[in-house]
């Protein structure tokens, strides 16, 4: 990539983002020693002859087309051009190579692809005014950007958080059905209680519909995506935002003593029913935070805000939303696994470009991404952007570890000889290989699944059938509990 600052009169008015050539010498990395050169249209303006107009180490602009990228570059050498600028006939950039019959080829110039776009901007600043001067210089990228560490670092903590909240649920579910059994064993009469409320267990056959729902609602993305459609799912989002902020403040607050009268005081609400007064009060303050999210979400410093929404909703999606048994969550993350790898790599092939990557940029949208996103600001790097993750690379696999550490709760295991320990390295190791896949492959887009799920559900599996657990974790997924039987007091 290229950085092509434009001065009119020897004033810098843009800049423009190109494409270098493959060919040619390496462009300056630092812009202090790159040279301001000034610019010239080619008469022909292909450049696939001699040009007319006499060059004198100018930068020269030329179309694309009527002959080779090579022919073109050298064509202005030998007319005493010091550049080239080609334009593109697209939006899009193309990557400038060498003939396939071209083994040798000696060019002394530089050669840079820009838009169709940013040519016309050129083409006009060169007819309007007497003097137009640009500057060429391609910054390198940090080899790790901090941004990738602390999205790391969020991910790992959403999932920690969730893990815990789900753990000690169903360990207090537990508590306060074995009390009850105590309570009134005679009427259960040994039977086996599972527990449920407030959470939704999913199934294989849902697990299995993942792909079918996950891959129609993304073709809708991709087919009706527009500045109207991403203002629909910023609504969706706002609202699921407010849902999870809510629930997350709510019972972390009712941790505190100070809390727990206005928790267990309930207002009746007309259409939502009993409402205890801390939800009452906390409500508006999330409604807000989210309404100006929404409203102020272009600002430099709004993905502060996006980041909390999302991980307050999928905090509360783990929280909700369960993997009861092994069996689930390996066909869950499998079915995952090979939805991910389609449409990232596979859907080229049918719709010319990645849709999972064009939905995450917000393709034809005006936007910056759909807001389903983590993201954080690239600080370190020159090229500025995001570094982004989605919600399904954190909830899916979520979804697995939070059960392993339920299931070591209920089980009582220690940290070492349970699941979640190693599952949860797993999710880490398998996050830390995407990250350097996505650097080893220039910042192509990479399926994070492709990485997480073979870590995760693969170290739970091994583990499982290593300890001779692995079919009671498949069929069942928690210890058995059966009702106590009290013991009948002789008469007097």
């Amino acid at each position: 990539m290229v950085k092509v600052p434009t001065w009119v009169n020897g004033n810098e008015v843009t800049q423009f983002v190109g494409l270098g050539a493959r060919f040619g010498p390496t462009l300056e990395s630092k812009e202090k020693r790159a040279n301001q050169t000034r610019l010239a249209f080619a008469d022909p303006p292909d450049c696939c002859s001699m040009p007319r107009n006499k060059l004198t180490s100018e930068a020269i602009l030329v179309h694309r087309g009527n002959c080779s990228f090579t022919t073109k570059a050298k064509v202005a050498e030998a007319a005493g051009a010091s550049a080239i600028i080609i334009i593109n006939n697209q939006t899009e950039l193309f990557k400038m190579v060498c003939d396939p019959g071209e083994s040798d080829v000696d060019i002394g110039i530089p050669a840079v692809m820009l838009p169709q776009d940013a040519g016309t901007s050129l083409i006009e600043f060169l007819r309007n005014s007497s003097t137009v001067s640009v500057q060429m210089y391609s910054p390198k990228r940090p080899t790790v950007d901090v941004a990738e560490v602390f999205l790391w670092l969020m991910s790992v903590v959403t999932i920690l958080c969730a893990s815990y909240w789900s753990a000690w649920s169903a360990r207090e579910a537990a508590i306060e059905q074995d009390k009850f059994l105590k309570d009134g064993s005679d009427d259960y009469g040994g039977k086996e209680v599972t527990q449920s409320g407030g959470v939704l267990d999913i199934n294989t056959t849902s697990a299995l519909l993942f792909v079918v729902v996950a891959s129609c609602f993304l073709i809708m993305l991709y087919k009706l995506m527009s500045f109207w459609f991403i203002e629909v799912l910023v609504v969706l989002f706002c609202i699921g935002g407010v849902e999870g902020l809510q629930t997350c403040l709510v019972t972390l607050l009712s941790c505190f003593r100070w809390f727990e009268h206005a928790q267990e005081s309930f207002l009746k609400v007309p259409l939502l029913g009993p409402v205890s007064y801390l939800t009452l009060a906390i409500s508006p303050f999330c409604l807000a935070f989210a309404v100006m999210w929404a409203v102020f979400r272009h600002v430099s410093f709004a993905w502060i805000g996006q980041d909390i929404l999302g991980m307050a909703l999928i905090i509360t999606v783990l929280q909700i939303i369960r993997v009861p048994n092994l069996k689930v969550g390996t066909v869950l993350l499998t079915c995952a696994f090979f939805y991910d790898i389609f449409w990232v790599f596979v859907s080229k092939w049918v719709f010319h470009k990645s849709v999972m990557i064009e939905v995450a940029r917000g393709y034809k949208s005006g936007e910056e991404g759909i807001p389903m996103l983590l993201k954080i600001p690239r600080i370190c790097d020159p090229w500025g952007g995001y570094s982004i993750i989605g919600f399904g690379d954190i909830i899916l696999p979520g979804l697995l570890v939070a059960f392993s550490l339920r299931y070591d709760w209920l089980c009582k295991k220690s940290l070492r000889a349970g699941y979640f320990l190693w599952t949860m390295t797993a999710y880490g190791l398998g996050l830390f290989a995407t990250y350097v896949a996505l650097n080893l492959m220039d910042g192509h887009g990479q399926p994070a699944l492709l990485y997480i799920v073979p870590a995760t559900l693969g170290t739970f599996l091994m583990l499982a059938a290593k300890r001779g657990e692995l079919k009671h974790l498949w069929t069942r997924g928690e210890p058995y509990r059966t009702c106590p039987h009290t013991q009948l007091q002789p008469a007097e």
